[in-house]
């Protein structure tokens, strides 16, 4: 070669080209000494270069074992957001539509950036956005439409990593002002399930208010209605709903909706359709002692498309054969009978109940109870002796009283004694005797004195002696009659 010369093999500073390769050193390449970043050769130690541990001394630690690159876990995978929720029409002008949407469920991983609306006219398929940027507001009036344009509208929720499937309207819109945006105005009954029986008339009527006159729909758990069973009328201000003779498969939610050019308004009314239920099942007398008798069922296999509330028990000797009613609304599935009467034999059957009413049949018990005469001897309990004799004692004192005159007043204490005590009243130290104007009574120790219509007269002490062949005793109290204003005293 011109103007280059090749290094000799012992020197490893300079490489050879790839023209000519270096002849092979004396060691393989394998253990060749890598260049340390001086120029000169690095030292690594080799298995030859290790000395041995000396015996009984510790051994040096293992080299750790090199092993290949684990592959780093994935990052999950970023998501675009889903769609917006309840995409619906505000408002409609004579150039415009006012939109509103509630956020998406999942916004990804990378949040969201916004939204973006896009419209196209009807029987075009060409999506126009209405904005360039998307914007986090979740209410937006396109402007600048035709007057009687239809228009279909969708949203898209946007982030990093894309938009969502659109959220798009039913219907599409009819660009024409609307007068009054569709309202329904539920009735408070209806607010809540309406129950009927089988066989009643379902006659509902919810008024509704919208300019022009409004569309209305209505399904049933989303499906159209069974015009032969549910007739529907609907005038400009309301809308009728009615069944002739209600089943039990009329029962469910029913959906109205009521629309202009797009902008609607939905309520649910749900009806309940209810009859008596079966009768309970499994009704066994489980056992009899004594005057008692118990009994248990399980509840009946049809409920009458209604919660029970209860049951009722009814009884009947087999002497008389009437039927009486022991339990009302026994609300559990098992009772106990008692008060029977010893030699008779009873036969025991259950109703169930719901807001319907009874059912039409009764479980009856299929054997009798017989309630058994049995022998008691009577051993009356001995009681010691104790004296109960005891002197009166008054345990509530009389209290001191003021009253207008004309107003009748009592005079109340309380006393113990006995043998029950004599009562005698007085007033100022004189026993009130048989006057009419005063009326004395005792009961359950109660003493009271009754002063009918007093006068400034009828003022002073009164006292109340209780007297028993043990003693004696006795309360006062002080009243004062004043006369009523006007009258000079």
């Amino acid at each position: 070669m011109t103007g280059k010369t090749t290094a000799p093999a012992a020197d490893p500073a300079p490489v050879a080209p790839k023209e000519e390769p270096a002849p092979a050193p004396e060691q393989p390449p394998a253990k060749e000494q890598p260049t340390a970043p001086t120029g000169e050769p690095a030292s690594i130690p080799t298995a030859e270069a290790t000395p041995a541990p000396e015996e009984g001394s510790p051994a040096p630690p293992a080299e750790p074992q090199v092993s290949a690159a684990e592959p780093e876990p994935e990052e999950p995978k970023a998501e675009p957001p889903s769609p917006p929720l309840s995409l619906a029409v505000e408002e409609v002008s004579e150039n415009s539509v006012t939109l509103t949407w509630k956020a998406p469920e999942q916004t990804g991983r990378l949040g969201l950036d916004g939204y973006v609306v896009e419209f196209c006219k009807d029987g075009s398929t060409d999506w126009i956005a209405v904005n360039q940027e998307p914007f986090l507001s979740m209410r937006y009036a396109i402007q600048n439409l035709g007057s009687g344009e239809k228009i279909h509208v969708r949203v898209k929720a946007v982030n990093a990593n894309g938009a969502s499937v659109p959220a798009t309207l039913e219907q599409p819109v009819l660009i024409k002002e609307i007068l009054q945006l569709p309202r329904i105005r539920v009735p408070r009954h209806l607010r809540q399930t309406h129950v009927r029986r089988v066989g009643d008339a379902v006659n509902l009527m919810i008024p509704f208010q919208g300019k022009p006159q409004p569309q209305v729909i209505w399904t049933k758990d989303g499906q159209p209605l069974d015009t032969k069973r549910i007739n529907i009328r609907s005038g400009e201000k309301d809308t009728i709903f009615f069944i002739r003779e209600a089943q039990r498969s009329d029962s469910g939610k029913y959906q109205l909706t009521i629309r202009i050019n797009g902008a609607e308004d939905k309520a649910t009314v749900e009806i309940q359709v209810i009859e008596p239920p079966g009768p309970p099942q499994n009704l066994k007398l489980v056992d009899v002692w004594g005057f008692n008798v118990a009994l248990e069922w399980t509840p009946p296999a049809d409920n009458g498309n209604s919660e029970i509330k209860g049951y009722v028990v009814q009884k009947s000797d087999k002497k008389s054969g009437k039927w009486f009613t022991v339990l009302e609304r026994c609300t559990r599935t098992s009772c106990t009978i008692s008060d029977l009467i010893m030699g008779n034999t009873y036969s025991f059957r259950v109703f169930a109940e719901n807001a319907s009413g009874l059912s039409e049949k009764a479980a009856v018990t299929s054997s009798s109870a017989h309630i058994k005469k049995t022998k008691t001897v009577y051993q009356p309990e001995k009681i010691p002796q104790r004296d109960m004799m005891e002197p009166p004692k008054f345990t509530q004192p009389l209290t001191d009283r003021t009253t207008t005159r004309g107003y009748s007043t009592h005079l109340f204490c309380s006393v113990r004694g006995f043998p029950q005590p004599k009562i005698i009243w007085m007033k100022n130290q004189m026993e009130i005797r048989e006057d009419p104007k005063y009326i004395a009574m005792i009961e359950q120790g109660v003493c009271s004195l009754e002063i009918r219509k007093p006068s400034p007269f009828d003022g002073g002490v009164y006292t109340c002696k209780a007297v028993n062949p043990l003693g004696e005793a006795s309360v006062d109290c002080k009243l004062d009659v004043k006369g009523k204003k006007g009258w000079g005293n």
